[in-house]
This record gives structure tokens, C-alpha cells and sequence, in this order.
């Protein structure tokens, strides 16, 4: 793979055509991407579950002075029992992959206790399970216009307000949804 065709620390957004239930209308934040394949985290599906139950799983106390509601995500329909934190300043996490110099995805719980805690990062994100592509399957994808890709925007993860995520990462590219049609085919 040419590092021109790396899509780590984009955006993998869905076209309008694209039928699939677990990734229809989303926006997938790309954390890894390489000959082996890609891994990304699905960062517009809230779950119908809320950090405080997470932390009653967990057994972790809430200490936080505020508590101030935290959705969970559906990160991805591959492993939806492990849950990733996708977070702006790296830190020292026990298991923390660095996407950029500033952006990492961390899978160990002491993050989660940082949180509960108000020790945490300032900006993050939490998901259960992952989207994963073995190697030429997001290329084949690609190529048969099933994703729109871009580099990504820590605002659009962390800032913007989760039902706007997909048409606003579309829009850093200059497209409007809207405007495409969900017909597929070649003239």
C-alpha cells in the first residue's frame, strides 16, 4: 500500500447508498490502516446505554463532582463486548494505540476509572466493538463507492452534537449528502 492510500486519522463516511444496517449513515473515525488491514471506530451510533451503567458494570465508583450525561457508541459490529476510548492527549494509559501525535484509542479500564474520577481526558469518546476490514477490503469497498473518505476533524468527533456528524464530516470535503443519490450504477 502507498502511504497516499492510508486512511488512518480519516474519515470513513457512508454514502447515502450504502445499505448496510451497521454502517448505514455513519461516520467511522479510521485508527489504523495498513496492508493487514483497518480498524476504525464508529463515531455517530449512540447506544441505549449511558457511562453511569457502564460504571455499575464495571463496579467502578462515579466520583465526579458533575455528571453530566456520556453516551456510549456503537464503535463497529466486531467485537461489541470490548470497549475502546478514542481520546485527544495521549496520556500514559496502560494499553493506548497512538493514532496521531495527539489523538490515541485505549482499551484498558484504568481510563475509564480516570474518568470516573475527573482525571481523565478532557475530550473523549467511548465505544463498545470496532469496525474491522481484512486486507483489500476497504480498498474494494472504496472502489465501489461505498464510502466517501477525508481527513478528520477532532471537532466533528468531540464537539459536534452526534446527529449532525455525518452530514458535517461530508461537508469538511465540500459534499452534501443530500445532493447525492442513492442510485448506484455507471453510465
Amino acid at each position: 500500500m502507498t502511504s497516499s492510500a492510508n486512511l488512518t486519522n480519516q474519515f470513513l463516511i457512508a454514502m447515502p447508498s450504502l445499505a448496510d444496517p451497521n454502517f448505514q449513515q455513519t461516520v467511522t473515525y479510521m485508527c489504523d490502516h495498513n496492508d493487514e488491514g483497518a480498524m476504525g471506530l464508529v463515531i455517530n451510533r449512540p447506544l441505549d446505554l449511558e457511562f453511569a451503567e457502564l460504571l455499575s458494570f464495571l463496579k467502578i465508583d462515579d466520583t465526579r463532582e458533575q455528571h453530566p450525561y456520556i453516551p456510549i457508541y456503537q464503535g463497529g459490529p466486531v467485537q461489541t463486548e470490548r470497549g475502546f476510548v478514542l481520546h485527544e492527549g495521549i496520556g500514559k494509559w496502560e494499553a493506548t494505540m497512538p493514532v496521531t501525535d495527539n489523538i490515541g484509542v485505549t482499551l484498558s479500564q484504568d481510563i475509564i476509572e480516570a474518568i470516573a474520577h475527573g482525571q481523565g481526558p478532557a475530550r473523549f469518546l467511548i465505544a463498545l466493538g470496532y469496525a474491522g476490514w481484512g486486507a483489500g477490503q476497504l480498498e474494494s469497498e472504496l472502489a465501489a463507492n461505498a464510502w466517501l473518505n477525508g481527513n478528520a476533524d477532532p471537532a466533528v468527533i468531540f464537539d459536534t452534537p452526534i446527529e449532525q456528524r455525518w452530514t458535517a464530516s461530508a461537508q469538511l470535503l465540500g459534499v452534501e449528502l443530500k445532493n447525492l443519490s442513492t442510485d448506484v450504477g455507471h453510465a
